[in-house]
């Protein structure tokens, strides 16, 4: 199954160690494999995740809290960046 990430969101976010940051928001999908002649096809998978933008991944928690895994930094997003 080929899978790719569609990019949501894209925001500006202050972490407790009072650097910014800018966070990506990420879906997940999935190709559909069709017998008909339509080009490509891709699904959501219902899977969501979050990046840096240089590429580290995030925690995000039920309450939507942001976290740098190994770091412990936490993330807020930055209101109208």
């Amino acid at each position: 199954m080929k899978k790719k990430l569609h990019l949501l969101e894209s925001f500006n976010a202050k972490g407790s160690d009072g650097q910014n940051y800018v966070v990506h928001g990420y879906e997940h999908l999935a190709m559909v494999e069709t017998l008909s002649a339509t080009p490509d096809q891709w699904e959501s998978t219902g899977e969501s995740e979050y990046k840096l933008a240089d590429g580290r991944r995030l925690d995000v928690g039920r309450d939507e809290t942001m976290t740098i895994p190994d770091s412990g930094i936490r993330l807020e997003r930055v209101p109208g960046a």
